[in-house]
């Protein structure tokens, strides 16, 4: 029996009042089930802040689905299982949701579009879908979540042909809205998100981000119920 803690891969602390929420796995920071529900358990405690904000370590916000345990003790962990479930909570966050990022690929680049701004840093780091490059269809969750996202010229190409994005790139994609430099990536984000807190009226925002949504949002909730049916 092994009775030692599981490892800490996503952590949740405050910043000039804003839920900063970290996912650090000292590798890839693969989503795997343990991951997922670690994310979940900080978005327990961050829900109670003004905004939020999701980064990832330096230089790396996520690569996407541990493909190693994409099936473990019957839990689903794809984009038709707990990936949707935890996109479907972030998209229909009640605050403004901003995210950072370096490298983000496959289901890390899915979450950027839950993000009412994404942030980038400068540098050599990739952002796309690269599913259909390694033989896995795209999930249709995904797909739907960044149709409104993406700039149309690309929606294509980023979906169907895997095109893979630098950040300046991705900026005109519609991966990314800016960019700036990397030591300070994540000071941008939170002050992003702490200018929004505070001009913003959150009644006001909570309603009208879920009146704009609100199509997008049933089209998502139907995908994943089937998923939701089986667990």
């Amino acid at each position: 029996m092994n009775d030692n803690p599981p490892q800490q891969n996503v952590t949740m602390s405050e910043r000039d009042g804003i839920a900063v929420v970290v996912i650090d796995d000292g590798k890839a920071n693969a989503l795997s089930h343990l991951v997922l529900d670690q994310l979940d358990e900080c978005l327990d405690r961050a829900v109670e802040y003004p905004a939020l904000v999701i980064a990832g370590r330096p230089g790396r916000f996520s690569a996407g689905f541990d493909l190693s345990v994409m099936k473990q003790d019957g839990r689903c962990l794809g984009a038709d299982g707990e990936g949707a479930e935890l996109a479907l909570r972030l998209h229909e966050w009640p605050k403004p949701r901003c995210s950072r990022t370096g490298h983000a690929l496959a289901m890390g680049a899915v979450l950027l579009g839950c993000a009412d701004l994404r942030i980038g840093a400068m540098g050599e780091f990739k952002i796309g879908f690269n599913e259909v490059s390694i033989g896995l269809p795209m999930p249709e969750f995904a797909s739907e979540l960044h149709r409104g996202r993406l700039s149309p010229r690309h929606f294509h190409q980023a979906v169907a042909l895997a095109r893979i994005y630098g950040p300046e790139d991705a900026v005109e994609a519609g991966f990314l809205d800016r960019m700036t430099e990397a030591e300070v990536v994540v000071d941008e984000a939170v002050a992003t998100a702490a200018e929004l807190a505070s001009r913003l009226s959150p009644p006001a925002f909570a309603i009208t981000r879920a009146t704009l949504d609100r199509d997008l949002t049933v089209r998502l909730r139907d995908l994943t119920s089937g998923w939701a049916d089986q667990a």
